[in-house]
């Protein structure tokens, strides 16, 4: 059906997506694997083809002026291309989740209880700029037995149905049904509010993208939505600390790529190791050109330092709280880990915080009292991914505290449900 008729189409896709689900679900992980490999061949034998529709989106940015990073994302390489099909096949190679049963305890009565894992139906994911993220989505539903709808931004609209043929003809060729990952194939903004307004066709919505959409989808939707609005990472350097270690580890949580939700954006220092850390990571992020808005303690002490090219802000009040995604970074000083973690809780967006420590009972501490996704201890913000926590790839990040929780992966896309095995027991 073509979406001239708005509503009838997303009702169209909806059903479509309820019955594909229902096979999905039931699909043997064997068929799910050929579809996932056919998919990695089908990207690098159709490369030429995506990199001429890709043209077209990059065209079409360049003549409306949009901005040159948001033009980046949009590309489609052969690298990215060559990315997305191994990581196509990465999670072929992984074990399928759907089925397995956990937790099966025998009670008094003779019936054995436990948990089992299956998919949570269809999930819609609403993203902005990266085709890449098409496959991504795609490959995930596909393993996790689900069914997905996707509606990836206007600006890449001719990418993501060229890559949305390839995952059809991927399925088809398992024996799967094609409908299991459709793309909306119109622009038009309403279809949006259709999609996450429609808990008979969807099960859970994954809004990726700027604060703005997330915030749109969050307030509309009338439907689960698995996401999170803001990564303001914290970095805190404690008193007993490896210096050495910490100023490579902050430097590479703030400068190792700025856009990212999962780069540091807060820095805090303990002041027993102020005087000692602050001009070594202060010179690092002067000759990055990264600006520092800082307290008035940690603004006196790098003023003294005489670093070339620093650029030092006063630190306002809303500069705890933001989501920089730029070379900028706000710096305080505690006293305390207390003070530490009552900062991170008040300006903190529960998305990934880390200690640099040398002290045990600091750490453990950290990570049991610290509410966020992503807690870690001697390790850059920048690990907080799917692929490198091991989850073959992600479809985003949550903040949110029901059953997916930091990068949502395979699991994060099913759910447990309670089985019971009995040999005619009864109830008395």
């Amino acid at each position: 059906m073509h979406p001239t008729d708005l509503p009838a189409y997303m009702a169209h896709v909806g059903a479509a997506a309820r019955r594909a689900a229902t096979a999905m679900a039931a699909a043997p992980s064997a068929a799910k694997d050929t579809a996932l490999r056919a998919l990695a061949r089908r990207l690098r034998e159709q490369a030429a083809g995506l990199a001429a529709a890709n043209a077209k989106d990059l065209a079409a940015a360049a003549a409306a002026g949009l901005a040159a990073p948001l033009q980046d994302r949009l590309k489609l390489t052969p690298a990215i291309v060559a990315t997305v099909a191994e990581g196509c096949e990465q999670i072929a190679a992984m074990a399928d989740p759907v089925g397995e049963i956990t937790e099966l305890k025998r009670r008094p009565s003779g019936i054995s209880v436990g948990r089992m894992r299956v998919p949570l139906g269809v999930f819609g994911m609403i993203y902005e700029s990266r085709p890449n993220v098409t496959i991504e989505a795609a490959s995930l539903a596909i393993k996790s037995g689900n069914a997905c709808i996707l509606r990836g931004g206007s600006e890449a609209i001719h990418s993501n149905l060229a890559l949305a043929a390839v995952v059809r003809e991927s399925l088809v060729e398992a024996g799967l049904p094609g409908e299991a990952v459709q793309l909306i194939e119109t622009t038009d903004r309403a279809a949006v509010g259709l999609l996450i307004a429609d808990p008979a066709s969807v099960d859970v919505i994954v809004p990726r993208g700027g604060k703005g959409l997330i915030e749109r989808i969050s307030r509309e939707a009338r439907v689960p939505v698995i996401k999170h609005l803001d990564g303001n990472c914290h970095v805190y350097v404690d008193a007993e600390v490896d210096l050495d270690l910490a100023v490579r580890v902050t430097d590479n949580a703030k400068t190792q790529k700025y856009s990212p939700c999962n780069a540091a954006e807060s820095l805090l220092v303990h002041r027993a190791q102020a005087s000692a850390f602050l001009p070594r990571i202060g010179a690092l992020f002067a000759a990055k050109g990264v600006q520092m808005r800082c307290c008035a303690d940690s603004l006196a002490i790098l003023q003294s330092a005489q670093l070339s090219g620093a650029d030092l802000v006063p630190a306002t009040e809303d500069d705890w709280a933001t989501e920089y995604l730029a070379p900028i970074i706000s710096l305080r000083l505690v006293g305390s880990l207390d003070e530490a973690m009552a900062h991170i809780a008040r300006y903190g967006s529960h998305h990934t915080d880390a200690i640099l420590t040398t002290n045990h009972a600091n750490a453990m501490r950290f990570l049991r009292e610290v509410d966020s996704a992503s807690v870690m201890v001697n390790a850059s913000t920048r690990f907080a991914d799917g692929f490198e926590y091991g989850l073959g790839a992600e479809i985003g990040i949550s903040t949110d505290k029901f059953h997916a929780r930091g990068p949502v992966g395979l699991e994060g896309l099913t759910s447990l449900k309670w089985v019971v095995l009995g040999q005619g027991e009864i109830r008395n």
